[in-house]
């Protein structure tokens, strides 16, 4: 990109942002008068909000809250934009939007299974693949930092990020925003806000953005990063009584992208000669509802989801014909979870619930071999150890097949309980897991190749070989788990705030590689050659579930008549069986999810947000981790003291921010802001 194009995009970009604040363009006689800015409508009696936390629970956790006037001044629209504000919560942004990956405190993974949950409006995605999308119209962000397995079950070890979009109870009118930049970038919704009737809201919200990307493949001049991207959600609350509330949120979204700007180390160009794309189609329905009867409120909180999505990689990104690899996969998933919670007098708190989910995904990952992928990678490696009797295989493409089905499903029942002895306040938490997961593979290929003989001219075939494999399998995994969490608060003189500490115990789900199978299916085709096979389906495929206990020492601090908030906290966290991406020995195409022994992560975070007079504001967060390796080694080297990979030892946010409203006129506030966010250090082999 010119110097030009850069301050340009970054001039169009500062006016739009500006302008996305003023409401979204409030010029609609429809507007409700008296909307509040930053915080829901709390309905009489209850709210779809804050089901499970509220309370106590929000002084025994690290958390940052964003509202929706923070939101539209920062243009956020995904979650991958929410990286760095909070400490120690890290989102590369890389790759297609199934690339997810999440890193907080040291925890974390590039692929499968995540370390921190996604809820939007209640309704957990259980699919990480899944949570790159955009939204819009947030009225809150809750980023929860720590294990959240107690409240909110499988693969929140590292914490959960809750996401919950406008209502029509909370505001009622039209909402347009709109933003362009080069390279025909473009961002644009549309939300109708409307209360049928005063126990009857609804809401429709379009959303498009795209771009046509910032770089070209210089193998032939063609566009790369080109994404185009449209959602619509349309949103029902109803309020039958004063003590009763339903909502349900149904949205589709559909993203298409179409390659990658990966440069080459070695010639320093984007360049490669095939196909690369990803394209992603979701459904999600979820219905909440929630009431009292007596003191006790009741929540139900019920959910579909589907996925069908393609990956297609030119997977060497080079103009050589090494290998390509197709993902395609269908995903049905269901939740359900029910929760109650009461209290008795006004000391002692009370929550419990029951989970439940299933879900079945059905997936083909053909890998497919050309030219000089099968020349480089499987003659020249079999031909090394016999040169007069070299192999030369018949047709010059090769297709690795590889099928699965995958079925889960699990059920969970938890426990919190908050005694509230002054100053003190004792909060004891239990869950109890239990998942199923299961594969079942089918792996196949037919080809053949030719034993030639070299040792007379002109060279004669020694043998034809034909290379026919159809392996068919299953494999299935029962898991269970009990959670306990135990924490103390003690609230300061002077309602300044408290200190707690907590120890809760973590858990991440295990899992089946499904990357390894065009690997296996190599070794496969080295025993037909005579070569030894490296591994098996049994020794790759399955993957153990991750635990951790997590140690940590916190203060919530205000002043200033709640102007001025401090939270700070201190973390040990002690891990087994962490679960990491590595690349098996050999000449590899996949990478698979292994387990290191024991590793360990502390470290420190500290946040703290100034509302100044005259419409400033200052919000500066910190986080540092050192996440090492306390026992592993494969067999080779010992990694014990070595830094875990991907993890950022720092992540830093200070931002400054002004804001001003104006009574009757045609904009209503205008906001500016700058920021600085910083990263580092990433370390990796």
């Amino acid at each position: 990109m010119t110097n030009t194009n850069l301050f340009s995009n970054l001039i169009i970009r500062a006016i739009t942002a500006a302008l996305l604040c003023t409401s979204a363009f409030p010029l609609l006689a429809t507007t409700v008068t008296d909307e509040v800015a930053d915080t829901l409508m709390q309905l009489p009696a209850v709210s779809v909000t804050a089901i499970k936390g509220g309370g106590s629970v929000e002084k025994t956790e690290s958390a940052t809250w964003l509202t929706r006037t923070e939101i539209e001044r920062l243009n956020l629209v995904n979650i991958k934009q929410a990286s760095e504000i909070a400490p120690n919560f890290y989102m590369p942004q890389y790759g297609s939007r199934m690339t997810s990956s999440v890193y907080v405190r040291g925890l974390g993974t590039r692929i499968d299974q995540p370390v921190v949950g996604l809820n939007i409006d209640n309704v957990p995605i259980l699919n990480k693949d899944n949570f790159d999308f955009d939204i819009a119209d947030i009225e809150r962000i809750e980023i929860l930092r720590g294990p959240q397995n107690i409240l909110y079950g499988r693969n929140t070890m590292g914490g959960l990020i809750n996401i919950h979009t406008l209502s029509p109870f909370s505001f009622e009118g039209l909402r347009l925003s709109g933003e362009y930049a080069t390279h025909n970038s473009y961002r644009a919704s549309a939300g109708i806000y409307k209360r049928v009737r005063p126990s009857l809201g609804m809401a429709l919200n379009l959303y498009a953005t795209g771009t046509d990307g910032f770089w070209r493949n210089s193998f032939n001049n063609s566009k790369t990063g080109v994404e185009r991207q449209w959602s619509g959600r349309w949103k029902t609350s109803w309020r039958p009584a004063s003590e009763w509330i339903a909502e349900n949120t149904a949205s589709v979204s559909h993203s298409v992208q179409h390659g990658y700007p990966y440069q080459s180390v070695e010639s320093g160009l984007i360049s490669y000669n095939d196909t690369c794309f990803y394209k992603r189609l979701t459904v999600t329905d979820g219905l909440t509802a929630r009431g009292r009867i007596g003191n006790i409120d009741l929540s139900a909180i019920g959910s579909f989801q589907y996925i069908n999505d393609n990956m297609t990689l030119d997977q060497d990104f080079l103009p050589l014909d090494y290998f390509t690899l197709t993902q395609k996969r269908h995903e049905w998933s269901f939740t359900l979870d029910m929760v109650a919670k009461g209290c008795v007098g006004k000391s002692y708190n009370w929550l419990a619930g029951a989970f439940g989910f299933i879900k079945r995904a059905d997936m083909s990952a053909p890998v497919r071999f050309f030219d000089y992928g099968i020349s480089s990678l499987i003659e020249d490696n079999a031909n090394a150890m016999s040169p007069d009797y070299p192999i030369i295989w018949d047709e010059r493409e090769l297709l690795l097949g590889s099928d699965f089905i995958m079925p889960a499903k699990g059920i969970s029942l938890y426990h919190r309980s908050s005694l509230n002895l002054a100053p003190f306040t004792f909060e004891i938490g239990l869950r109890w897991d239990l998942e199923h997961t299961a594969i079942d593979y089918h792996s196949h290929t037919s080809s053949s190749y030719t034993v030639w003989n070299y040792t007379v001219n002109p060279p004669v075939p020694h043998s034809h070989n034909p290379v026919i494999i159809n392996d068919r399998g299953s494999l299935s995994n029962t898991y269970s788990q009990f959670l306990p969490r135990v924490s103390v608060s003690y609230a300061l003189p002077s309602s300044v705030g408290n200190i707690y500490a907590s120890v809760t115990k973590g858990y991440k789900s295990g899992g089946f590689n499904t990357q390894m199978f065009s690997d296996v299916l190599q070794q496969r085709i080295r025993g037909f050659m005579g070569l030894a096979e490296l591994y098996s389906v049994d020794e790759m495929i399955s993957y153990k579930p991750e635990k951790t206990w997590n140690y940590e020492l916190g203060t919530h601090l205000s002043f200033l008549d709640h102007r001025l908030t401090v939270d700070a906290a201190m973390f040990w966290i002690e891990c087994r069986n962490q679960q990491l991406t590595m690349f098996p020995e050999g000449s590899i195409t996949g990478r698979i999810m292994a387990n290191a022994g024991r590793s360990r992560s502390r470290g420190v975070e500290i946040a703290a947000s100034w509302q100044l007079p005259k419409g400033f504001a200052l919000r500066t967060c910190y986080g540092f981790t050192d996440a090492r390796f306390t026992d592993f080694s494969n067999g080779r080297i010992n990694f014990a003291g070595r830094r875990v990979p991907y993890a950022p030892a720092n992540t830093l946010f200070l931002g400054a921010a002004y804001s001003t409203s104006f009574r009757n006129s045609f904009i209503d506030r205008l906001s500016a802001d700058v920021n600085l966010r910083g990263v580092g250090r990433i370390y990796w082999d």
